[in-house]
Parts: C-alpha cells; sequence; structure tokens
C-alpha cells in the first residue's frame, strides 16, 4: 500500500449524509449547489444527450467535480468531506473521507475486507487491532487514521486511540484538541470522557494521547487500560491503536498484546528486513496474532 501519495489539499466544510430523498437534483439543491431554474436546463441537456442529471449538470459547468463526489456520497449515505474555504484543518491524509474514488481510498478498504476476513474466520469477538511498524516515518498514523475512517463509513461503531504517547500525531490529523487523552486516563486524572466522538465522521471516535508523559511504557503496563478497554468493547465494534516504534520501545508490544491482533507496516525501500523480522517476531512472542503485513511502496 502506498501511503504517500499527493491528493489535493483540502479543508473541511461538513461532512455528507443520506437524507430521504435521494434524487440527484434534490441533493444538490439541498446543498445550494444548483437552483430551480438551473434543474430545468440540466433536465433538457439530460434528456437531449442521454446522459445521467450529474454529468449534465457539469457540462453546464454548474457544478464542481467535487460537488458531484459530494452528492453521490450523499446518495449511497457515505461519510464524506467537502473540501472548502472553512477555518477547520482536518488532513488532507484522510483520503478515504475526502475523495473516495482516490486509488489510496480503493486500497485502504481491501485492507479493512481482509481484517474483516481474518477476524470471522478466527471467531474474534473484540475488534482490536495495533497497528505496529518497526521504525518511524513508516506511515503508521496515516493507515491508523485512514482504517479508522472506512471502518466507521461501513456504519461500524469505531474508536481510534492514539497510543503514540512519545510523538502523537492523530489530534493533528482529525484537529482536535490533545489536552486531555489516553496519558492523563492512565494516570487516573481523566476517565473515559477524554474520549472525542469526531461527528464529521459519522460513528468515529478519538482517544488522543494528551501531553507526553515521562514514563509511558509504566502508564501503558497499569491495570486501569486493561479495565479502560473493557469498557470501551461494549460501546465499540472495531478499536485501533496507533503505536509508537516498535524497535526503539517496547510500548507497541505491550498494546499489540492488549489489542490481541496487529498488522505490521514497512516501507519499501526504508524498513530493513531484520528490523520487520524482529517485529514480528516480538509479536508472536507475546501471543499477539499478526494478521498480516502492509507494504508502503513510496
Amino acid at each position: 500500500m502506498s501511503v504517500s501519495e499527493n491528493v489535493p489539499s483540502t479543508e473541511v466544510s461538513g461532512r455528507v449524509v443520506a437524507r430521504q430523498d435521494g434524487r440527484m437534483g434534490s441533493i444538490l439543491a439541498e446543498g445550494g449547489k444548483i437552483g430551480s431554474g438551473d434543474i430545468e436546463r440540466i433536465l433538457e441537456v439530460q434528456r437531449a444527450r442521454g446522459i445521467r442529471f450529474g454529468e449534465a449538470a457539469l457540462r453546464l459547468h454548474l457544478i464542481t467535480i467535487d460537488d458531484l463526489r459530494g452528492a453521490i456520497a450523499k446518495q449511497y449515505g457515505l461519510v464524506h468531506l467537502l473540501p472548502g474555504s472553512g477555518s477547520g484543518s482536518i488532513s488532507s491524509e484522510l483520503v478515504g473521507a475526502y475523495d473516495s474514488f482516490h486509488p489510496r481510498a480503493e486500497e485502504l478498504r481491501a485492507l479493512r475486507t481482509q481484517l474483516l476476513i481474518r477476524w470471522a474466520n478466527a471467531r474474534v469477538r473484540h475488534r482490536m487491532l495495533a497497528v505496529v511498524s518497526p521504525g518511524a516515518g513508516e506511515g503508521r498514523s496515516y493507515v491508523a487514521a485512514n482504517l479508522a475512517v472506512v471502518f466507521s463509513q461501513l456504519g461500524q461503531r469505531t474508536l481510534l486511540i492514539d497510543a503514540d504517547l512519545r510523538k502523537p500525531r492523530q489530534h493533528r490529523i482529525f484537529n482536535v484538541p490533545d489536552r486531555v487523552g489516553l496519558s492523563a486516563v492512565l494516570s487516573g486524572r481523566a476517565d473515559r470522557g477524554a474520549v472525542v466522538p469526531l461527528a464529521q465522521f459519522g460513528t468515529l471516535s478519538l482517544l488522543p494521547a494528551g501531553a507526553c508523559p515521562p514514563n509511558p511504557q509504566e502508564l501503558l503496563l497499569r491495570p486501569l487500560l486493561t479495565t479502560l478497554l473493557e469498557e470501551l468493547r461494549n460501546e465499540f465494534d472495531v478499536i485501533l491503536f496507533d503505536t509508537p516504534p516498535a524497535v526503539r520501545y517496547a510500548d507497541a508490544q505491550s498494546l499489540a498484546f492488549r489489542a490481541g491482533s496487529a498488522i505490521v507496516l514497512a516501507r519499501k525501500d526504508h524498513t530493513g528486513i531484520a528490523a520487520a523480522a524482529s517485529t514480528i517476531r516480538a509479536l508472536n512472542d507475546t501471543g499477539t496474532r499478526v494478521v498480516g503485513t502492509v507494504i508502503n511502496a513510496i
């Protein structure tokens, strides 16, 4: 999987969700993209050329391709972020949300499908997964964030936990505050109220890392983490963990053990074979089920 693809720089102005009237004209009109007079012009072109409503609107230059993609997503009940000029700064790394037609989005859906199949074959009841890689710069946060998005697009109640207490990124990707997060929960200074529902993404929630503590490994080994996960498993269908580099820190092994399942990410021309093999061995030694590997080709 390539995780370093150039995608359009976008800012969020809202999300699209399915409404009762799923006609393309109604959706575009409700969104303020076309007026009642435009609809008649579009219908004339549609009838004359035998094309779809959205294509006719495009040919008349009444809407943009982004408008059409957003309307199609709304027709099919897909949570989809709209490009705009608002002040929000949800990262364009979330290709699964911004551009469902992007090749990377399809690769992420394929990974989601493989995970669901393997969990089903193994009769896994509590679907928790650690996203692990040997070193830095290999795409863990990108894959974890986008996997969370595509699971939520299935309507799965999905929780992404930023358990990288060394150099967290998920709060920046999703543009949420990180004053209170996992580190505060594990130190007893906060409870599961630190979980942030992400309304733009439907059924997705994020537990940010919070402040970076001086003792990450000790916090992750506390019984509070087990108690927290037992509570969260009853609220969410899928729980994903972003983790720090596995070769440098033992945190990833501890988190993968708690999750029970892990995928190992390796980057082409970056991740050493020995480092990848060592990471997989270490996970296997903890009893973690390594459900697959993901190759970042760029």
